[in-house]
């Protein structure tokens, strides 16, 4: 099949329902299908088109360039022009201004999941439906990692698509992963006062910090990484106030919250203390939290905070919680207390509306009596308690 027919010109063959020409350049039998009818007119023109190539090869003269703009779909020009999916991520990341830790973790997710898999692909190559199988079998260490690389490979596909080298993102499909919600487990004032009292019997010095950053984490149920960006600029001890303009992510402060817009917390007199207190360990540097070791900046790790809180529970034998755990707290003592949702949506950055969905049940049950007792009217069916316009009333037939 596809092989020369009777009176067709030399190198020129039907090839389905194409016209197809053969040559052989840099000792190598190529092959290449052309766009012509399968006409007189159409092998004619396909016999000149090889007859210019046979020349070009002759005279030395056929270069990678010339082969592709006269062969723009071959797949050899294809295969030259298109970069592998590891050469394009590794000039996308060049491109990239980002910081330390983000560059490593995309570098960690680029290598661990994905670079196994295509970085000898060509970006044309990888199909929707590879991405789809590849998810599926690819063991993730956790729904973040699994988040992160498809962000990443998304990312880089998008940037192919812009540059032209490919017409679609193969990642399109592929939906972000979403962890079960996890029962909101604040922890009791009775637990969070002991907690306090025990970082602050634990730590001296400079370790203070992390006493005073739970005291403000559970007086202001501000994010872990909201409060780890905390700048003194943003702190009105005066006005009795923050603003909560950034976030830590991935060890790096972002100049815009998860919310994306900069609110004001007030602050109640715990929260206060705490800035007092951090005001004499570091009101000379830029944040409010940084490192004991001294060397400025911010706390660039979660973990860091969240070991001192850890240590503090097993000590006391407290139940396990998450650090983020001192916000649902700030939440449930605020709902409790009877205090309007709206402000309290407002201190914590949420909408009214998710608000209620995670914390409804934390509002206090003498106020749902309370909203009830407005529906009551005095019982006008007991003996003796009818007007007299009402008794005179005639009987309903």
């Amino acid at each position: 099949m596809g092989r020369k027919s009777v009176g067709l010109p030399q190198g020129v063959e039907i090839a389905g329902s194409s016209v197809r020409i053969r040559f052989t350049w840099k000792k190598e039998r190529r092959c290449e299908t052309l766009p012509y009818p399968q006409t007189p007119k159409g092998f004619a023109a396909a016999a000149g088109l090889r007859a210019q190539v046979t020349q070009l090869i002759k005279l030395g003269m056929l270069t990678d360039d010339k082969y592709a703009e006269l062969f723009p779909n071959s797949r050899h020009t294809l295969a030259r022009i298109t970069p592998t999916f590891g050469n394009f991520a590794q000039t996308w990341l060049d491109s990239k201004q980002i910081g330390f830790h983000t560059r490593r973790n995309y570098l960690r997710v680029l290598n661990k999941y994905w670079m196994p898999h295509w970085a000898a692909r060509r970006l044309d190559e990888i199909l929707p439906s590879d991405v789809r199988l590849l998810m599926t079998k690819l063991d993730w260490c956790s729904i973040t990692d699994r988040n992160a690389a498809a962000q990443a490979a998304r990312a880089i596909f998008a940037a192919a698509v812009m540059d032209g080298i490919i017409t679609e993102n193969p990642m399109r499909s592929v939906e972000r992963a979403r962890a079960p919600e996890r029962d909101i487990d604040p922890f009791t004032p009775a637990e969070r006062d002991a907690i306090l009292a025990d970082l602050y019997a634990h730590q001296t010095g400079s370790r203070l910090t992390y006493a005073s950053f739970f005291k403000l984490a559970f007086y202001t149920g501000l994010r872990t990484g909201e409060q780890l960006s905390l700048r003194w600029a943003d702190v009105d001890l005066p006005g009795r106030s923050i603003r909560v303009r950034a976030t830590l992510e991935k060890g790096e402060v972002r100049e815009n919250t998860k919310t994306k817009r900069v609110r004001k917390v007030l602050l109640v007199d715990q929260a206060v203390e705490a800035l007092e207190e951090m005001k004499q360990l570091t009101h000379g540097g830029e944040f409010v939290f940084a490192p004991t070791s001294g060397k400025g900046g911010h706390i660039t790790n979660v973990v860091s905070t969240a070991y001192h809180l850890k240590q503090s529970m097993k000590r006391l034998g407290i139940r396990p919680r998450r650090q983020y755990d001192t916000r649902h707290t700030y939440a449930t003592v605020c709902l409790s207390a009877g205090m309007a949702p709206a402000f309290i949506a407002q201190q914590l950055g949420n909408s009214i509306q998710t608000l209620l969905k995670h914390y409804a049940k934390w509002i206090s049950s003498s106020a749902d009596w309370a909203e009830l007792d407005k529906l009551k009217t005095p019982n006008r069916y007991e003996i003796g308690t009818a007007t007299a316009s009402e008794a005179n009333e005639p009987a309903q037939q």
